[in-house]
């Protein structure tokens, strides 16, 4: 739904950007900081009140301790991974049989690539200057879209995790399973996968679109300069 609703809100803005243009005094609207920040969902320490191993958070993974401090950049930072990039899959709710279903029935070869594909979107996004339709043109679309169905050899399902934390305000009418009003679970899948593996995937599925769409001369100086740095910011 949010994003229908951006897509919404962009083409308004475009029909009144193409009527308020003359054709001396072209207006190229460029977004804001918030079109492209897409902030992860840090969790307080002192939020949590249970996890898998009890009731403190002394006992809290390596990896699920920096990505609920850090995000997934603060994950990757843990030695043992460093050869490897982390995916980290989430859902929560008041329903813990429900999530820990989820939890096990979590497939790599079917979830994964959803995971693999947002987070590709959100590198075109932050190296755009202008909005990623505009800076790709159907390259970008394409791609999304061929990372949605393409496989990814090597990634592995590392562990699942869950915690209990205090809700915020968007579960204030919700209740737990111990009638608790004021918590909820949040669990985790940590997936892993080579580095060299997917930087090999993903270039692979960016000549393949390139190879399949045609983008206009500024569109493909932007897609070149992309291909260049895409995995600074990966």
């Amino acid at each position: 739904m949010k994003k229908k609703t951006a897509a919404a809100v962009y083409s308004l803005c475009m029909i009144i950007i193409t009527s308020c243009t003359s054709q001396n005094n072209v207006l190229q609207i460029v977004p804001d900081e918030s079109y492209y920040d897409k902030p992860e969902n840090l969790i307080p320490i002192g939020d949590i009140t249970e996890t898998m191993n009890g009731t403190g958070t002394a006992d809290l993974p390596d990896w699920m301790f920096e990505f609920i401090t850090g995000g997934i950049a603060g994950a990757e930072k843990i030695e043992f991974y460093n050869d490897r990039y982390l995916f980290i899959g989430d859902n929560e709710g008041v329903n813990f049989t429900a999530l820990n279903k989820w939890a096990e029935n979590y497939s790599v070869l079917k979830d994964f690539p959803r995971l693999a594909a947002a987070r590709i979107e959100k590198r075109l996004i932050s190296a755009a200057s202008l909005y990623p339709d505009d800076e790709y043109g159907v390259f970008f679309e394409m791609l999304i879209k061929k990372a949605f169905d393409t496989e990814y050899p090597g990634a592995v399902k590392e562990e699942t995790y869950w915690i209990k934390i205090k809700k915020s305000n968007e579960f204030d009418n919700a209740q737990d399973e111990t009638d608790d009003p004021l918590q909820i679970y949040k669990f985790f899948v940590l997936i892993s996968i080579d580095k060299a593996i997917m930087q090999t995937v993903i270039r692979n599925m960016t000549a393949e679109v390139i190879a399949e769409c045609r983008p206009t001369r500024y569109q493909n100086i932007s897609i070149n300069r992309l291909q260049q740095t895409f995995f600074e910011g990966f």
